[in-house]
């Protein structure tokens, strides 16, 4: 049976559940509804907010973790590097053992069981996240750098800036045509770099099974430059 609907709450409702039910994984459960929304039931997984709407007593559920709690690790800068820019330093995270678990489970368990054989990182801060989702999905890393980084033969793709242009690149032997390659990175702002990458991974034959962020600027609009793709990110503002 098909999933109806969903979409992340943040006030989180508890649903009593009868039969099978795991966090960070689809699956099959017998639920409790919740009174009516929209003439619909509306479910609800403790601590793990999704939502599933359906006239059905058995449905398919996906479960939609946010972990905007995890903003409480992050400092914010304000004015840096230029006047006017709020900054987001994610090394007040990254030294918490818990909150850094948090990040690595949540986005290794969005795309545990998808045949994940390269994680590829984007340069800079991908570098830090991309080697551990890596380690979790029993998958390789490969690095998106930055023009005349890489030592051997690389592939390219340029893509526009607000005032000019920019390159990523990647090695030409880093992915096997046909793999399935998960690209993460710190943040999803403009989405430029993130599309960029995505391109990159398809020239060399290789499939975008999605793209994972830590954090994702809504005001942005960065996932439209991403439609159609697997976009998944942590933490929202």
């Amino acid at each position: 049976m098909g999933l109806i609907h969903r979409a992340r709450f943040s006030a989180v409702e508890v649903a009593s559940v009868a039969g099978e039910g795991e966090v960070g994984h689809l699956r099959t459960a017998q639920l409790q509804p919740l009174p009516l929304v929209a003439a619909l039931p509306i479910y609800h997984f403790p601590n793990y907010p999704f939502v599933v709407a359906s006239s059905l007593s058995r449905v398919r559920i996906e479960v939609l973790p946010t972990m905007n709690h995890l903003k409480t690790l992050i400092r914010e800068v304000p004015d840096f590097p230029k006047p006017g820019i709020n900054f987001f330093d994610i090394t007040t995270l990254l030294k918490d053992a818990g909150g850094l678990k948090e990040v690595i489970d949540g986005l290794s368990s969005h795309y545990s069981g998808k045949g994940i054989k390269t994680v590829a990182g984007i340069e800079a801060r991908g570098f830090i996240f991309a080697p551990a989702v890596a380690y979790a999905l029993h998958a390789g890393f490969v690095p998106i750098r930055k023009p005349k980084k890489l030592p051997s033969i690389t592939e390219r793709v340029e893509y526009a800036l607000e005032y000019g242009t920019d390159v990523v690149e990647i090695h030409r032997d880093a992915v096997n045509p046909g793999d399935n390659v998960l690209i993460v990175d710190d943040v999803l702002a403009t989405g430029g770099t993130a599309a960029a990458s995505a391109k990159l991974i398809e020239k060399l034959g290789g499939n975008v099974a999605g793209l994972g962020f830590v954090i994702e600027l809504d005001f942005l609009n960065g996932r439209q430059k991403l439609a159609g793709r697997d976009v998944y990110s942590l933490i929202n503002y």
